[in-house]
């Protein structure tokens, strides 16, 4: 019983720890800084990858939010990289 709660309460710990990381990484994708967004998609990355390499969370679920995160961060420079459309005459 003693084991289970000791591992309840790491688990606990490693996924309120991906959680934050993945709200960082939302206030970084809503300010316009492409530094700290990569920056934070590295951080996230890490999180997940070393979470599902503990069983803490499935390797596809870590994928999943990886690839989910990858493509917001992608939109968000697609959206930048566009020029602002000319006025009309």
């Amino acid at each position: 019983m003693r084991q289970i709660a000791k591992r309840n309460a790491r688990n606990r710990n490693v996924k309120k720890g991906i959680k934050v990381e993945l709200k960082q990484f939302a206030a970084a994708v809503k300010g316009n800084d492409v530094d700290a967004m990569k920056a934070e998609l590295k951080a996230a990355s890490k999180k997940l990858d070393k979470a599902a390499a503990r069983n803490v969370i499935h390797p596809n679920q870590a994928a999943r939010k990886k690839s989910q995160l990858a493509r917001a961060l992608n939109a968000k420079l697609a959206k930048a990289s566009q020029p602002a459309p000319a006025p009309a005459n």
